[in-house]
């Protein structure tokens, strides 16, 4: 008997593109039985673990497209040269974020959720992927999502975590441990070719930092193409839109729920191509968009 797992990758603001695809799968019909998240995936698959099915989906839908960047990210002078002039090693504290996790989730454990739930950060000393499988779903989701130098550590059971996408960001491997023979990949989003150069710090590291996990993905379903059925959802391509931007939201809800529809329509959960768009490439006029899949590796 099939064990599906839905697996949601870290992005940042970008994770609102994974609630266009949820929104679509659940529409589809289409049900977990294990979830799955790092960083800003792991928000998204704490609350659908939650808050299961088509409402639950549309809640989480509401929720994104509430969200302002100062509702997470509360960054302004000050907090630059407090971390560039002081001695503080992040850039903003974690109190926006906490606030608005514990508005969804309160005292809730993770053990408790409607679907059984895994959230997946990293030993800040080891760099050993920690895998949270009890305890405070608002601390554990803190934990995931503690961006190095944006967020401060999470202490968490005794243990320091830092942002789960470190460790692994699109936890396939972890899905296929914890027994998964269907695995469904809902990624955030990737860096094209420079369709405009990235701006600023933050977009040169996600930019640098979107290609590796990018190739590590691609790594993971290669290697585990015979020990699972595993199908990803196609990220948006092209896309340049910052994942420190959280203004952009229902836009790319809207575009993913599309793209979505279009896949599951093409019988794309029966397939296990790689998407193309995880592979480096580039637009230009000719192509404005990257439809051309990966070959895909032999079974080992």
């Amino acid at each position: 008997m099939d064990k599906t797992a839905f697996v949601f990758a870290g992005g940042g603001s970008l994770g609102a593109i994974q609630v266009g695809m949820l929104r679509e799968l659940v529409a589809w019909g289409v049900m977990p039985d294990i979830v799955i998240g790092a960083s800003a995936g792991a928000i998204n698959g704490a609350y659908f673990a939650c808050n299961p099915g088509v409402a639950g989906a549309g809640r989480l839908d509401a929720l994104w497209r509430g969200i302002r960047r100062a509702d997470i990210l509360p960054w302004g002078w000050r907090s630059v040269w407090s971390m560039v002039g002081g001695n503080r090693g992040h850039l903003v504290e974690a109190a926006g974020l906490r606030r608005l996790l514990a508005q969804h989730f309160g005292p809730r454990r993770l053990e408790a959720a409607e679907l059984p739930l895994h959230v997946v950060a990293t030993d800040m000393h080891s760099g050993d992927e920690v895998l949270l499988s009890s305890g405070s779903i608002v601390d554990a989701v803190l934990a995931s999502a503690a961006i190095p130098g944006v967020f401060p550590p999470v202490q968490f059971e005794g243990r320091t975590l830092i942002d789960g996408g470190v460790a692994n960001n699109t936890p396939v491997s972890t899905a296929v441990a914890l027994g998964a023979t269907r695995v469904i990949v809902l990624p955030a989003g990737f860096t094209c070719a420079e369709r405009r150069p990235p701006r600023g710090a933050l977009e040169h590291a996600f930019n640098a930092l979107s290609l590796l996990v990018a190739r590590q993905l691609v790594n993971d379903l290669q290697h585990f193409a015979d020990r699972a059925q595993i199908s990803v959802v196609p990220p948006l391509c092209p896309l340049d839109i910052s994942p420190y931007d959280y203004s952009k939201c229902g836009e790319l809800i809207d575009r993913a729920a599309a793209t979505t529809a279009q896949w599951l329509q093409g019988k794309g959960l029966d397939s296990q191509r790689i998407p193309g768009a995880l592979a480096p490439h580039s637009h230009d006029e000719a192509t404005p968009s990257c439809s051309a899949d990966i070959p895909e590796a032999a079974p080992h």
